[in-house]
């Protein structure tokens, strides 16, 4: 199983979570296990989940990054609005 989505979304949380580390295990019928590591001891956050369950419980965790958008996009997405409410 390759786990490259689920190291990249511990690295985005780690990013995203200040003074917390977040580490995971992979168990060994291939489901992985979040942890938060605290001193010295790991203290489970999650039970054993497929890949993409994993993934999605890590992204929705910790503080969420607001998305950047740009006055042009800003522009847009309020005349989508207006098209909207006039149909």
């Amino acid at each position: 199983m390759r786990t490259t989505r689920a190291t990249a979304a511990i690295s985005r949380l780690n990013a995203r979570s200040d003074g917390r580390h977040y580490v995971m295990a992979l168990t060994g019928n291939g489901l992985i296990k979040l942890y938060e590591r605290l001193d010295e001891t790991d203290q489970e956050l999650s039970l054993a989940l497929s890949l993409d369950e994993f993934v999605q419980l890590v992204d929705s965790m910790g503080p969420q990054k607001v998305a950047r958008i740009t006055k042009s996009e800003a522009a847009f997405l309020k005349q989508l609005v207006k098209k909207d409410v006039l149909r």
